[in-house]
C-alpha cells in the first residue's frame, strides 16, 4: 500500500483502519511495524482514566510516564486525518491506549512492536488486578522505571520475549 492508501501490489482491499498503520509509519521513519488490537484489559483500563503506573517490569516500558491516550474518537480510525491525530498522540512512545477501542504499538522491528503491544496489555492487566484488591501503594518511581525500561526492554530482551511467544504458539 502507498501512504495514500492505494493498493500497490496484490488484489486485496485495504482494511478500514489501515490509516492507523500508514500514518504512524509516515510520521516516524524508524517505525517498521505497528500493531493494533482490541485487547480486553487495555480497553477496561483505559475506561478508568487512571494513569498507568510502573507496577511491574511490563509497566516500566513507559519509563514512569503515563501511556499516551488517543481520545479523538472511540470509533474506528477510518480516515487519514484520524490516523494523523493518532500518530501525533503516539509520538515516540512505544504504545498508546485508545479508550473505548483498544491499543496501538509501534517499533523498529516486528518483535519490538509485538512486544510493546503485549507488554502494554500485561501492564494494564496487572494494574487492574492490583486496583481490584485495593489502593495501589507500591510501584517504581520515575527514575527506577526509566532504569528498568533500559534494563528490561533492550532490543535483545524484546527479541527474547518475542522468541518465547513464537515457541509458545508453536506448541
Amino acid at each position: 500500500m502507498s501512504f495514500g492508501g492505494e493498493v500497490l501490489e496484490g488484489t486485496g482491499t485495504p482494511h478500514i483502519e489501515a490509516h492507523i498503520h500508514l500514518e504512524i509509519m509516515r510520521r516516524n521513519s524508524s517505525v517498521t511495524c505497528t500493531v493494533h488490537s482490541h485487547a480486553q484489559a487495555a480497553v477496561a483500563f483505559a475506561a478508568l482514566g487512571t494513569p498507568l503506573l510502573p507496577l511491574s517490569h511490563d509497566g516500566a516500558l513507559f519509563g514512569g510516564d503515563d501511556v499516551p491516550r488517543f481520545t479523538d474518537t472511540g470509533a474506528l480510525v477510518s480516515t487519514s486525518a484520524l490516523g494523523v491525530a493518532l500518530a501525533e498522540t503516539l509520538g515516540d512512545a512505544p504504545a498508546a491506549l485508545l479508550p473505548k477501542h483498544g491499543l496501538v504499538a509501534a517499533g523498529d522491528s516486528v518483535h519490538a512492536a509485538v512486544m510493546h503491544a503485549v507488554l502494554l496489555e500485561r501492564a494494564c492487566r496487572a494494574q487492574l488486578t492490583a486496583m481490584a484488591a485495593g489502593p495501589v501503594r507500591v510501584f517504581s518511581d520515575r527514575a527506577e522505571a526509566q532504569f528498568k525500561r533500559q534494563q528490561c526492554w533492550s532490543d535483545g530482551q524484546l527479541r527474547a520475549g518475542w522468541e518465547y511467544l513464537v515457541r509458545s504458539a508453536e506448541r
